[in-house]
């Protein structure tokens, strides 16, 4: 961000509105007490799909979302094997040290506030590309193809 020499650091607006949006969507979904805890959940899980998602889909995501969450999703390197929902939640408990309970909480939170910039459609695409248990951390079910 560019800043504005002769405003004063401390009234300077750190993130964009659109980001502030975000944050205070989740800070509700999560039922977090601060900003700041919201923040950390956004960019835990927001840089957790960066690793996942690869294609259309991650362009046309990060285009979505707003600036300071686009960047951290586009500021990862995808894995070259896709985890499955419960790894994706498991190895995000791992890098942040939080309980599976938590990181799988941060996970619904978070997407809620995604899914609210991105839209339905947007998200399905990017279901159908990742692997299975993805659709359970977007809030919704899961379903298998007919035998």
């Amino acid at each position: 961000m560019i800043s504005d020499a002769r405003v004063p650091l401390e009234h300077q607006q750190p993130y964009s509105t659109a980001y502030e949006q975000m944050l205070e969507k989740v800070r509700y979904e999560g039922a977090y007490p601060t900003r700041e805890r919201a923040d950390e959940a956004v960019r835990l899980v927001i840089a957790g799909l960066g690793r996942q998602l690869t294609g259309d889909e991650r362009v046309a995501l990060a285009a979505c979302l707003p600036l300071e969450a686009a960047r951290v999703l586009t500021a990862q390197i995808p894995d070259v094997q896709p985890l499955t929902g419960w790894a994706f939640v498991k190895d995000l408990a791992a890098r942040s040290g939080a309980s599976l309970a938590t990181t799988r909480w941060d996970c619904g939170s978070v997407f809620a506030a995604v899914t609210a910039h991105a839209g339905s459609d947007l998200i399905t695409r990017i279901l159908h590309q990742l692997p299975t248990g993805w659709a359970l951390l977007f809030g919704r079910a899961e379903l298998a193809p007919a035998a």
